[in-house]
């Protein structure tokens, strides 16, 4: 149900707009930017004028089919377009059809036949001590050999083929070989519990999982055998288990087959493609599950793939030979994300452990060995790296990293300026938001345009995003909710066992009916950048005004006492009051002074209403498998309610200092 109106909140901008921008391609590279092609293509093939990105933007929210059907050819989709409009009618969400006469399977795109056979198309190292590398030729090669596997067991379209895997090269293989059949991937890191893995595939119902014997994490092994017997003996489905070896495990505890012997008497030929519909299931994505059980949202092969190859290829300026690189595992979108990168050409470089073993540089070494292009990371890890004072610039040769993008957490205005100031002067930064719902992004990088400090740059081609009020009413310079008021083609197919479609309707389109309300508290900026304050459902409300938790940890982050913290707002006394949990650096413990130099950092520089009521020191914040901070969890923790789904979190014993203390009851 919509929220009471209330005024709008107009106070001042947390980051201020500076004068001049931290960065700008030179006009050369501006003019051979892949964007600028694109935007000179639709001016010559359209009649029309476009001086710059905005002009474009604007074309693309006002002229949707003729839009897509250029990023359908300029990005090299193959398959037949059909005849027919690109949409039927952009105004309807949900229920928009694209493409409706297509047939295509994305995995024809990614696995394209006109790159160098011979030249990498995935690079592999697991930490410090495993490296691996497969052609073009090579990956096209297993992938029909997994994909003649999976028929043989019986795997047709629609089926269900799910992973339990690191982030090995075998997990892209088997993730392409079942999209080639037509069949539907989902995957999971082998971090997540028993419960968690059965919260996700026990509701799909999968008949063959690939798992590992184990993974490497901080230089240790960590056997998967024990959770992979628990969790095959409650998937009655389940026809096969594939077990790819990696790091070694504990013995043998559940029936699997090898590898190997699932590929026996097979042998490599040119892959083949069951050619599906545009809105065809491609995978099955999930919520974080941190407040109820997962949602599965499933994904079509069309619109999926139209939608990243316009941000690798329009945002990212990604091109054939180039060497991408996103920290990630298996239980985020970003992997997803990151294997679309194929369908450009491009090398996939692949990375599974710790960011931070045997050191905090081990990625940045990575990037230097491989020539990595296009760096992606979260806006954490990227804060870690600033607090431990690392510079990059300084000990590792970087010439050919072009982007470092960031994401899963607002990147605050510090970590704009430790890219450029410890990473690389001259280098796209390229803040990126959207998420799991949409397996891709609202807001991100323009590659032709200036990076302003603290601001995702531009909202998405052919995303007709927007901010809204209380009360439904388009705002700039104010905070409001992110929207998108037109239809696009990776909307969600729905969500899996919601045969009638309310669930998928109320989870985004109930709070402003046919418009896609996405869960994030943002400001459009005159200037058309964005500036993201946190979760619509994390934001504090003392005295009635809604404040973006990213404000106060934009300043909190700043002092270098304070390693990690976590804001809620505690029901009190007829109000909200704000409460602010540190992590502070080893070997310190809060005292007075150290807390009122938080609360006068906040206050100086947000406004008395953002400065907490109490501030407590903890050892720990829980987060999610993908790295996220969760708020709710914490919120529910402190007012005595049950956390729902404990499996969802990576550590969830560090909700046990949240829970009856003395201080949050005076």
């Amino acid at each position: 149900m919509r929220s009471a109106i209330r005024p709008p909140n107009r106070e001042k901008s947390i980051v201020q707009d500076p004068v001049r921008p931290l960065w700008q391609l030179a006009p050369e590279r501006v003019a051979a930017a892949s964007l600028t092609a694109f935007r000179q293509a639709v001016e010559t093939e359209e009649g029309v004028s476009l001086p710059d990105y905005d002009a474009l933007w604007q074309w693309s929210i006002d002229h949707p089919g003729a839009f897509w059907d250029k990023v359908w050819t300029f990005c090299r989709v193959i398959g037949e377009r059909g005849d027919g409009p690109a949409v039927d009618d952009p105004t309807r969400m949900p229920g928009a059809r694209w493409f409706a006469q297509a047939r295509l399977n994305m995995a024809e795109t990614l696995l394209r036949p006109d790159v160098d056979p011979e030249a990498d198309a995935l690079v592999f190292w697991g930490e410090a001590s495993v490296r691996r590398r497969l052609s073009h030729a090579a990956l096209r090669a297993e992938v029909s050999r997994v994909a003649q596997a999976l028929a043989r067991a019986g795997v047709g379209p629609g089926d269900r083929v799910a992973g339990y895997l690191p982030n090995l090269p075998e997990a892209v293989i088997a993730f392409l070989a079942t999209v080639s059949l037509g069949a539907v991937w989902s995957s999971a890191s082998p971090d997540f519990g028993v419960q968690g893995v059965l919260d996700r595939f026990g509701q799909i119902e999968p008949t063959v999982l690939f798992v590992v014997d184990g993974y490497l994490y901080n230089g240790k092994v960590h056997s998967c055998r024990g959770k992979v017997a628990d969790i095959v003996a409650r998937l009655p489905s389940l026809t096969a288990v594939v077990e790819i070896p990696y790091a070694g495990g504990g013995p043998e505890t559940v029936e699997a087959v090898s590898w190997d012997d699932f590929l026996a008497g097979l042998t490599p030929s040119a892959p083949t493609f069951h050619r599906v519909p545009f809105d065809h299931p491609l995978v099955i994505m999930y919520s974080s599950g941190t407040t109820g059980a997962p949602k599965c949202i499933v994904h079509g092969h069309g619109g999926t793939l139209l939608q990243q190859l316009k941000e690798h290829v329009l945002h990212g300026d990604t091109r054939p030979g180039d060497r991408v690189f996103y920290f990630t595992t298996l239980g985020w979108m970003m992997w997803n994300w990151l294997v679309g990168a194929l369908g450009t050409g491009a090398t996939l470089l692949l990375y599974d452990g710790s960011p931070f073993h045997p050191s905090g540089t081990i990625l940045w070494d990575y990037a230097q060995a491989e020539g990595c292009t296009f760096f992606g990371t979260s806006a954490k890890w990227l804060d870690a790296q600033r607090k431990e004072g690392l510079r990059p610039r300084d000990t590792h040769a970087l010439g050919a990293l072009r982007v470092i993008a960031s994401t899963g957490s607002p990147l605050a205005p510090e970590g704009f300026d430790h890219v450029y100031e410890a990473i690389k002067a001259d280098v796209h930064l390229a803040s990126i938001s959207g998420g799991t719902d949409i397996v891709s992004c609202f807001m991100l990088g323009s590659p032709v345009d200036p990076v302003y400090r603290g601001e995702i740059q531009k909202r998405g081609l052919g995303m007709a995003v927007a901010v809204y009020d209380e009360s439904g009413r388009p705002v700039v310079g104010e905070k409001g909710e992110l929207v998108c008021t037109r239809a696009f083609p990776s909307t969600p197919l729905g969500f899996w066992n919601d045969p009638d479609g309310s669930r998928f309707r109320a989870a985004y389109f109930e709070r402003f009916p046919g418009i896609w309300t996405h869960g994030d508290w943002v400001e459009l900026t005159p200037r058309g950048g964005i500036i993201v304050y946190g979760r619509s459902d994390a934001t504090l409300n003392p005295g009635g005004v809604r404040i973006g938790t990213a404000e106060i940890y934009r300043q909190v982050e700043t002092l270098p006492e304070v390693r990690e913290a976590i804001v809620i707002g505690q029901d009190w006394e007829g109000d909200v009051r704000v409460l602010l949990f540190v992590v502070l650096a080893p070997g310190l413990a809060l005292d007075d002074a150290l807390v009122a130099r938080i609360k006068g950092r906040i206050r100086e520089n947000c406004t008395p209403r953002h400065v907490p009521a109490k501030v407590l020191q903890v050892g720990d914040i829980p987060r999610t498998k993908s790295n996220k901070i969760v708020e709710l969890a914490v919120r529910d923790v402190i007012h005595g309610r049950v956390v729902r789904n404990k499996e969802a979190l990576a550590n969830p014993e560090a909700l046990d200092e949240f829970m009856d203390r003395p201080e949050l009851v005076s």
